[in-house]
């Protein structure tokens, strides 16, 4: 018994999100007798390893008692729209980044199994920052997605 709690624990901090996203708002959805609305929040974050760059996030929450507990799983839907919010220096890593990505946050959405992710892409060619929102799951991940692209543009922070 002790040994399958460490294992989830383990779990669950190894799944845990790599930057802290602080929640700017959010609106309710459906109305729940018990337990709070489900909703739609709203988050953003920077990302960790290019300074100057702002995400923001919209993702569904459910509610309920389940909700309320850490035990409902959230569904797939989010958006993402990411800004240049600083100047930005890109460094090596990134500019030399490989065309699978970087995760720079993430997200439990259900107490196991599920995640929703972004990963960073960067287009040398166009001098451009991609960033790609999607939710998987450890055996049928989800096709819904979005994208957001952030030009890299210093002449207004210099």
């Amino acid at each position: 018994m002790k040994t399958s709690i460490i294992a989830i624990l383990i779990f669950l901090a190894a799944t845990s999100t790599l930057v802290f996203a602080e929640q700017i708002g959010s609106v309710d959805t459906v109305f729940k007798v018990l337990g709070p609305d489900d909703k739609i929040v709203v988050e953003s974050f920077d990302d960790p390893e290019v300074a100057g760059v702002t995400c923001y996030l919209s993702r569904a929450k459910k509610g309920g008692v389940s909700g309320a507990m850490g035990v409902a799983e959230d569904t797939s839907d989010a958006s993402i729209s990411c800004r240049q919010t600083g100047r930005i220096v890109l460094t090596d890593q990134v500019r030399n980044g490989k065309k699978k990505g970087r995760q720079v946050f993430k997200k439990r959405t259900s107490i196991l199994f599920k995640t929703m992710q972004v990963i960073r892409f960067y287009d040398q060619k166009k001098n451009v920052l991609v960033y790609l929102s999607y939710s998987d799951k450890l055996v049928d991940g989800s096709p819904k997605n979005s994208i957001s692209c952030v030009p890299i543009v210093n002449k207004n922070w210099e």
